[in-house]
């Protein structure tokens, strides 16, 4: 089963950027979905964005759209969460998954459909 390391967590002051990344362990990595979700501090984990196998087709969650880009180099097994103007609400563990069926239905966000979750990579952002 793949497994993901997910990388390129900081600090950072709002208004300013981070780019997240998320590495498969094994070339199979093309046959998965990817999602990136978060988890603040005494909050219930959230769906943040998803590509797919290709790339071509992505979901935005509304309150990081036009901020948060999801991307995926398959030659290099990795997915990349571009995070743009960040605010101290982004604050989380940020979290990659990956998804075999269920992309293109309407419960593509929902965590329970992900598996071989990462470690996590903090994000703190300072007002």
């Amino acid at each position: 089963q793949v497994q993901f390391l997910e990388s390129g967590g900081g600090s950072v002051q709002a208004g300013g950027s981070l780019r997240l990344s998320c590495a498969a362990s094994e070339s199979t990595f093309r046959s998965y979905a990817v999602g990136w979700f978060r988890q603040a501090p005494g909050k219930e984990r959230e769906f943040v964005a998803a590509v797919s196998r290709s790339g071509a087709d992505t979901y935005t969650q509304d309150s990081v759209k036009g901020r948060f880009t999801i991307s995926r180099d398959n030659a290099k097994n990795t997915a990349f969460l571009q995070m743009n103007l960040v605010e101290p609400d982004d604050t989380a563990v940020y979290y990659c998954a990956a998804l075999t069926r269920g992309f293109y239905s309407p419960t593509y966000y929902s965590g329970y459909q992900y598996y071989s979750w990462g470690q996590g990579t903090q994000v703190t952002v300072s007002s």
